[in-house]
């Protein structure tokens, strides 16, 4: 364990932590997403089956998981690898991969991608939500959940010798199935034991993040060194956001680029665009958590890519990081939340 603090482990390797550079903290660059295919309207069921077109990419913006080819993003390596020159060539460093087992994690290619565009790639351990555990995953003990997080970190994931180097994102559902819990006190487990960083996808419902905090308490985890992902559409109320950040989690808006008339999973709440997740940074900013925030976009599906017209990884660093300087937010607070704090969570203790 001594070998790995201090360091990040990237899908190449241990690296120093101030090499990291600017970071996305959660994305995804080779996934299914079928466990989530959401059934069209009777009228658009032919339109779910067809390739992405000009003309239908407009109601696969709005509808994203009711179109089949949309969710294989396994399927634009090639491309996914010119976005992360572009990425580079724009001031990117590294990203964390989140793909867990459930979303076809696939390192191999995660360490293609590294060798081909020189960005730093961390690869996420551990399962995604409940719909995608295997019988075997759910037959297992929290102990031999952790014995899985544990090797797949020191050791290697899916029968390699590529190092996972941040556990997550750990998939949540509302409520909370007894399979996550106890993937979770697996996480809080594992983390105790290695001091590695912890990312959570929470159920949809702003009470899960407060849950899941609890849960992973309970076992243990150094809250210090865990993200909480997609606050931007999880947790919308400001008394609620504040009094979730005294908590001491990292807050992660990580929808950047996502602006949708109708959240499919969701359609009770009225899922923020850009403008919105800034004034909730600024918001956070201004209370004092500028050390506590992190930025992403979270990619998962194909018409997200500029290949089809989407903002891509590059988005934050030219459209939102521009916008942001003249919402009031400065460049120290932004060093902070793309450079600083992705270093400080990456970093084994």
């Amino acid at each position: 364990m001594s070998s790995l603090s201090g360091k990040v482990q990237t899908v190449l390797g241990l690296v120093e932590p101030g090499k990291l550079g600017r970071t996305l903290t959660h994305e995804h660059l080779t996934m299914t997403f079928d466990c989530c295919y959401y059934p069209p309207p009777p009228r658009y069921e032919a339109t779910s089956e067809e390739p992405i077109m000009m003309k239908n990419l407009f109601w696969i913006q709005k509808n994203p998981y009711s179109h089949k080819e949309n969710l294989q993003l396994n399927q634009e390596t090639e491309a996914i690898r010119e976005e992360l020159l572009y990425f580079k060539a724009n001031g990117g460093g590294a990203l964390v991969e989140n793909t867990t087992v459930g979303i076809s994690r696939d390192v191999k290619t995660l360490k293609w991608l590294a060798e081909e565009t020189g960005v730093h790639i961390i690869s996420g351990a551990g399962f995604y939500v409940d719909a995608t555990h295997s019988p075997d995953t759910r037959a297992m003990s929290v102990e031999q959940l952790t014995d899985v997080l544990i090797n797949e970190i020191l050791h290697g994931a899916d029968g390699t010798s590529i190092k996972c180097g941040v556990i997550g994102e750990i998939g949540c559902s509302w409520p909370l199935a007894e399979s996550e819990k106890k993937v979770l006190q697996a996480t809080a487990h594992a983390q105790a034991q290695l001091g590695c960083p912890v990312i959570i996808h929470p159920g949809r419902n702003p009470s899960a993040p407060f849950q899941i905090i609890r849960v992973l308490q309970e076992a243990g985890v150094d809250v210090s060194k865990t993200v909480m992902s997609h606050i931007d559409r999880t947790i919308l109320d400001k008394k609620e956001l504040l009094e979730f950040a005294q908590l001491g989690c990292y807050l992660e808006y990580d929808l950047f680029g996502t602006e949708l008339l109708h959240y499919q999973f969701n359609p009770d709440i009225d899922m923020p665009n850009d403008n919105k997740r800034i004034r909730r940074v600024r918001l956070l900013v201004d209370e004092g958590y500028e050390d506590r925030i992190l930025m992403a976009h979270d990619i998962h599906t194909k018409h997200r890519l500029m290949k089809y017209g989407g903002h891509g990884y590059s988005h934050i660093l030219t459209n939102i990081v521009p916008k942001m300087l003249l919402r009031g937010i400065t460049e120290n607070a932004l060093d902070k939340i793309l450079i600083e704090n992705p270093k400080q969570w990456l970093t084994f203790k």
